[in-house]
């Protein structure tokens, strides 16, 4: 009898010992993560579920049960609801993590061989944009390359910097000492600039980094005049040089580092900021020249 309880015992103990402990146990996505994010980008983008079944192509009563975690939504219908709503490729990833689902993309190497021809293209567009200034920046706002007249442009405002290309521009347009002291209108441009990096550091824990340790711009007065664009007005030498600010991005990425590229281009506004900066290139390449 004695012997048996203690058999007994000794297999309980041994059955405690080989159970594993709770918090060693992961814990595996379900269909609920992945519907509360859907249900939270949905909301961000201010569309009901109709208006994203629609633009998506799905019903709307399989969306509510995706978003619920009554049901659980397929690779490509996932694809489809993140492609509608334009999330960002890093962001879509988390959502087919939390489905169960392998990352979907990648985010390639800047040296990767896949990448030379993006570089290639980014050249391209560079030095196409010469006698007007173009930058490429990260997704934390680094400037990664730039074509001459960018230089030039700092130049010509008096900027302290040895390259271009390793700036950060949120830095050099909010912290003192950079661009934005050079800037006619640098209260707007730095509120402007600073609402855009808040919204992108929700998903950008680099940027949101950065943003801690940069000075917070005044915000614009309610009464301030609007435009249909917005200057960028530099204080030069020269005079005041007017920029109008567009980006390029590159249509269809399906890599985290290609979609997170994007080329700030400074369209000259006026003839004057046109003649301005088609004299100072030159200049450089009569001096290449010799």
């Amino acid at each position: 009898m004695t012997s048996q309880v203690m058999d007994a015992s000794a297999k309980d103990s041994q059955s405690r010992s080989m159970s594993p402990l709770p918090f060693h146990t992961p814990h595996p996505p379900t269909a609920t993560d992945a519907g509360a994010h859907l249900r939270r980008l949905r909301r961000q983008a201010g569309l009901s579920q109709l208006d994203l079944a629609l633009l998506a192509g799905v019903s709307q009563r399989h969306l509510s049960c995706v978003e619920t975690g009554r049901a659980k939504a397929s690779t490509s219908t996932l694809h489809a609801l993140l492609s509608a709503l334009q999330v960002p490729l890093d962001q879509c990833n988390e959502v087919f993590l939390a489905a169960g689902y392998a990352p979907r993309y990648m985010a390639s190497a800047a040296d990767a061989p896949a990448m030379k021809m993006v570089h290639d293209a980014v050249e391209h567009i560079l030095q196409a944009n010469n006698p007007a200034p173009a930058i490429v920046i990260a997704s934390n706002w680094d400037i990664t390359a730039a074509n001459a007249s960018a230089g030039l442009l700092f130049a010509m405002a008096s900027v302290a910097t040895t390259s271009t290309s390793g700036l950060n521009l949120l830095d050099t347009l909010l912290r003192p000492g950079g661009l934005g002291d050079h800037l006619v209108n640098a209260d707007e441009i730095r509120a402007i600039a600073w609402q855009r990096a808040a919204r992108e550091e929700v998903s950008n824990p680099d940027l949101a980094r950065l943003l801690q340790d940069l000075p917070v711009p005044p915000a614009l007065a309610a009464d301030t005049p609007m435009s249909p664009l917005v200057l960028t007005r530099v204080r030069t030498a020269e005079g005041e040089l007017r920029f109008l600010s567009t980006f390029t991005t590159f249509g269809m990425p399906q890599d985290i580092t290609v979609a997170s590229l994007r080329i700030e281009h400074l369209v000259p506004a006026d003839s004057e900021t046109w003649q301005a900066m088609t004299a100072a290139y030159q200049r450089v390449i009569r001096n290449a020249e010799i």
